[in-house]
This record gives C-alpha cells, structure tokens and sequence, in this order.
C-alpha cells in the first residue's frame, strides 16, 4: 500500500521550492509589467504634452481713423510632395495591399509611399496631376498687416500653424498670420490620420518641414511683392451653386453664396491676385483617385487666372494674378457627391463618374459665378482699416477615438488641459468686406439657420446656436473662412447630436459626423466666441 503521508511529506520541500520560485517570478514579471505600464503613460503623457506651453491669442488690431489707403501682396510656393515609388494598383480598389508590386526607384528596398489624406487609410499616390500650393495675400493698411495663407491640405492643425507664427522674423511687422485648408481630399497627409493604417501616421516630418518653409516663403514673396492697391468686390447669392452642392445630412441646408475680391495696382489697374470663398469638399475625383490634385480649386485658380478654354478656343478671360481659394462652412456634409450629376455648359456634356473633367466643370462653373460679380463700378481706393479680433479658446476632447490618437502621438497637436485641445476663432474686416475665421467644418445651420431638435437627438434641448451667426454680421460683403488656424474636425449643433439609438429623424441607420468631431460641446463654446468676436467688429 502507499503511505500518502509519507508521499506528502518527501514532495513538501519540493513544492516548497517550486512555489518559492514561482512566487519569484510573478513579482519579477509584475515589476516588469509595472515599469511597462509607467513607461506607457509616460510615452502617452510625452505625446499628449502641450507643444507650445503658455501660448495664447488675444489680439484687438484697430485704427481709429475713417479711412485709408490699402498695400497689398501676394505670394504662391508649391508644397507638392515628390512621389519617388509608383505602384500597380492590380484589383483597382486603390489600396496598397499584400501581393502587389511597387516600383523601387531608390533601391532602399522599402516602399516609400506618400499617403493620400481623405478617404482611407493605405491609400499611396502614384503620380501628380496639378500641383498643390501655398498662397498668400498680405494686406497693410498703414499700421497693421495681415497675412492670409490658403494651403492645399486636407487640414493643417493649430501646433503647426504656431510653429510657422514663430518662425516668421519680427522685421517682417506682420500683426496676426491665418493659415487655413482648402480641405482637398486628393493630397497627401498633413494631419496624420491617413497613414498605411489606424496606428501608423500618414505625416513624412521631411515634407512637413518643408510645407512650413514653403508657406514662410510664399508670405516673404507677398512682402516683397506689396503694392499700393485697390480693390473690388463681389458675391453671388443667387444659390446658383446649388446645384453643384450635394448636402448629405438633414436637415437639408446648403452653404451657398461665391464670395470675390479682386485686388488692382493702384497705379496700373493691373490685376495684382484675387480670393475666393466657396462651401463645398474638394472631394470631386472621390475615392479612387491616385493622383495627388487639389481637385476643383486648381480648376477655379485657373480660371480666373488665365481663363477658361475649351479646345484651344478662349471661352472667358481670366482676370489675371494669383488667385487664392479659401474653403466655407463645408459640415453638413457639403460634396460634389458622385450621385450629383454636373451639366458642363461649356461643352455641352452631362459628366456623372468621378473625373478631372467633372471637377473641371465645377471649377470653372464656380470661377465664371465670381468674376460675373465682379463689378468695377464697386472699385474701392479707400476704406476703413483693418479691424481684427483674434482669442484662444479651449475645446473638450470627448471623442475617444481622437483621445487614443493623440495619445498614441497619431494626432501630434497636443493638449492644453486634461482632454482640452487649444484652438483659435478671429473676425477681421477691411472695408465693407467680413473675414470670419472658423477652426474647422462648420454645419452651414449655424452660420446660415436652420437648425433642429429632431426626434432621435441625443440630448432633449432647443437648438442653442441661436441665432444664426450670419445675422449678426453688419458688414456687406461677408468671406467664411473654414478649415482656418485648425482642424477640428466637424462642428455640429448640439441639438442634432446622435451617437446612440434612436437615431436622428427616427433614421434606419447613424448619420456620418460625430465620429470626425471633438464632441458635442464644441459647437457652442465656438458660437459663442466668434458671437463675441463679430459684435465686436
């Protein structure tokens, strides 16, 4: 028979040991476990860390006398990313995807591809059709001086834009510097999010270094290009754009209106450059495209520029320099979606699939609407200075997939507070003309009205961005600058906010928005700065 007890006993010194020893290791893998949980959160604190400590906007820029004479400059740089590998697309889903073949130009044997920003990750250009730009106007009206910058950029977040701020020299005399996206969905990533994946950032820090030298560049070539000027300007309200507007979320309210400044030589009558301002996602080539564009404002640029052709043949002359776009109140969602087809009355065709000759029609469509409204009878040699309020403020980041991103340093912009980002909201005026400048993608209700509390909202209120921010513009002429000194990603009002069932309007399914949103605060705190901001001019 076995004698249990005897058994026990001669394994008891040896369970002793094994025990010991495992207890040994569970401490030694806990430490170790522990010192990787305090490194991860320093890694995650290091990357959510504030990139300018201390920085703060809080400019008043006013002259109290009743007119003045306006200098004037612009200046253009290219920031078109240099494609060294080119690859074959073989199930034409424009994905890069395991099995297909690039083109090792280098012989480094990797795949350095520059990722298109806007639809998707792993998306890789295989080409350049137009090139992307920074444009620049400067206006001096004897005591301050404004420089406004337009980049081809899906969106330029406000760390990077203070970067630039910082580096221009004080010799310069430039007072206030905003930076804003034409929101192009057909270039490459400045922002981040459209890498090879959901943790890998789409940004080449080589090109952002140079996309800030080249934006420095184009403001010191609007310096050294200043004139004593005049100006003149225009708008179409007729909501002819509409039909080149596609709104894909109720309720149903377009952001139209074309909104122009000409700018002339004093001296010469020479056309020295042009803005223009219109509210729609330059997103015409769509999903499949693979060629880096800034799809419909190269179209538009050109055409007031040079003209517009139609084999050969001058169909309108172009009203000459460099002409500058500037993106509106694009949420909604605003798109040249492929369900809209677009007449081209020029050639006399009906263009429906996602094409540069689509896009061209939208461009050129739009450019005629502001040169039509262009009247020199309306020519200004004189007007009231520059009147410009710019403030900081601080948004609440509610969204958790922008939380991970920014703690995983997918999202380099950085936090202020705990879960705050810093952001900026200005108004400026020259003359009759309003310049409202809007950190990210304005719902047009807010601006325009319209705004709901439909049944499936997720918080039971009254629509509170009231009453439309337009209303309280007194100026004539009105330029919405979107997409400007930030990215926030879509301002929506809190009362049409839906991210849990019921869905809004009793919908079948979610509508698209609130997953590109910091939450569901952000549109009130912003109504209410720039409310103040614009009472003031």
């Amino acid at each position: 028979m076995f004698d249990f007890k005897s058994i026990v006993e001669y394994l008891r010194p040896k369970y002793k040991h094994l025990i010991e020893t495992m207890k040994k290791w569970i401490l030694r893998l806990s430490i170790v476990l522990l010192i990787a949980v305090i490194a991860l959160l320093f890694w995650a604190k290091h990357n959510m860390r504030d990139r300018h400590p201390g920085y703060e906007v809080n400019i008043t820029l006013k002259q109290d006398v009743k007119e003045v004479d306006l200098q004037i400059g612009f200046g253009k740089t290219k920031i078109t990313p240099t494609i060294i590998d080119t690859w074959e697309d073989a199930n034409g889903n424009a994905r890069f995807d395991e099995g297909e073949v690039y083109n090792d130009v280098n012989n480094n044997g990797e795949f350095d591809a520059v990722w298109i920003a806007g639809f998707s990750n792993n998306k890789p250009a295989n080409g350049v059709h137009d090139d992307v730009w920074a444009r620049t106007m400067l206006v001096d009206d004897g005591e301050s001086r404004v420089a406004m910058v337009s980049l081809d950029a899906v969106g330029y977040m406000y760390a990077d834009v203070v970067d630039i701020r910082q580096s221009i020299p004080s010799e310069w005399d430039i007072d206030y510097v905003l930076i804003a996206s034409t929101h192009t969905h057909e270039s490459n990533d400045l922002i981040g999010m459209w890498g090879p994946d959901i943790f890998h950032s789409g940004v080449d820090p080589d090109h952002m270094a140079y996309v800030k030298a080249q934006v420095k560049e184009s403001i010191a070539m609007a310096i050294k290009a200043i004139r004593p000027a005049k100006i003149i300007l225009g708008q179409d309200l007729t909501g002819r754009d509409s039909i080149l507007i596609k709104d894909t979320r109720k309720p149903i309210v377009k952001a139209t209106g074309v909104h122009v400044m000409q700018v002339l030589d004093a001296v010469t009558d020479t056309t020295l450059g042009s803005i223009i301002n219109w509210a729609n996602h330059p997103e015409t080539l769509w999903s499949k495209n693979l060629l880096i564009s800034s799809d419909f404002p190269h179209y538009i640029r050109e055409s007031l520029e040079n003209g517009i052709y139609d084999n050969g043949q001058l169909i309108q002359a172009g009203i000459g320099g460099t002409a500058i776009f500037f993106n509106g109140a694009v949420g909604g969602l605003m798109a040249p979606h492929p369900s809209l087809p677009f007449n081209d009355p020029i050639r006399d065709t009906v263009l429906s699939e996602p094409s540069f000759e689509k896009t061209r029609t939208l461009g050129e469509q739009i450019a005629m609407l502001g040169m039509a409204a262009l009247s020199t009878e309306d020519t200004l040699s004189r007007v009231s200075p520059i009147h410009l309020e710019a403030r900081s403020l601080y948004l609440p980041i509610a969204n958790r997939n922008f939380r991970i991103a920014s703690a995983i340093g997918l999202l380099e912009r950085g936090t202020s507070k705990w879960f705050q980002t810093r952001s900026e909201v200005a108004a400026f005026s020259i003359g009759p003309a309003a310049f409202i400048s809007i950190p990210g993608e304005l719902y047009p209700e807010i601006l325009y009205g319209g705004i709901e509390s439909p049944p499936g909202q997720d918080f039971d209120i009254s629509p509170v961005e009231v009453p439309a921010l337009k209303t309280k513009i007194k100026q004539t002429y009105t330029f919405y600058l979107g997409l400007s000194n930030d990215e926030i990603g879509y301002i929506i009002p809190k009362s049409e906010w839906d991210e849990v069932e019921p869905w809004l309007y009793l919908d079948d399914s979610d509508s698209y928005g609130e997953e590109n949103s910091l939450g569901p605060e952000t549109a009130p705190i912003l109504y209410d700065a720039l409310s103040e901001l614009i009472e003031k001019l």
